[in-house]
């Protein structure tokens, strides 16, 4: 059992990381023509704080300081869209839920048929969007990602040993997409005024 998690856990970490390293940063330069890096540096003190916190909520002050003090991002502009993504964009807790889901139903012997795991994909999705920015907020929230395509709500008690280090990643995840998010909002606002 504990290398069938360990194995969860490597894709987990390994999906966050693709999603945070690569897709993320490739969205910013493709928008906003900023290197990855210069966005790193600046948001650096927010990722940290959300990775020690798993709080997208707590992490909030600080990500709106260093969006528009590092990352010279409008206040207006932070000021609405990181409160917005901090409550509905969840896109680390949206993959870790539907990769979980599927990691159970595999445990259970369960095999999902693609319309039922499209139903999972766009129940993690919505689950995410409902979820509050509060550490392993994701556990509660799967209980219906589960139920949607008639999985035990309680196989989801196997996860939580491990699911306060992967709440850690997925929080940072999720913030980085917050900040990218208001980037990419200020490039199209600039440019309509424009």
């Amino acid at each position: 059992m504990l290398s069938t998690l360990a194995k969860f856990v490597a894709v987990i970490v390994g999906s966050l990381l693709v999603h945070g390293v690569i897709l993320l940063p490739l969205i910013l330069y493709l928008f906003t023509g900023k290197s990855p890096v210069w966005f790193w540096r600046g948001a650096r003190e927010s990722l940290i704080t959300a990775f020690a916190t798993s709080s997208s909520s707590a992490t909030l002050p600080v990500t709106l300081r260093c969006t528009t003090q590092h990352l010279h991002v409008k206040p207006e502009i932070a000021g609405f869209v990181l409160p917005l993504g901090a409550t509905i964009n969840m896109d680390g807790t949206a993959l870790y839920e539907a990769a979980a889901a599927i990691f159970i139903a595999n445990l259970a012997g369960i095999e999902l048929s693609v319309a039922q795991q499209l139903i999972v994909f766009f129940t993690a999705m919505i689950a995410a969007l409902g979820a509050p920015g509060i550490p392993s907020a994701g556990m509660v929230t799967m209980v219906m990602v589960l139920q949607s395509v008639g999985l035990p709500a309680e196989a989801n008690a196997i996860l939580l040993p491990i699911d306060r280090l992967l709440d850690t990643l997925r929080t940072a995840v999720n913030v980085e997409g917050d900040m990218i998010g208001s980037l990419v909002v200020q490039k199209l606002v600039m440019q309509k005024s424009t």
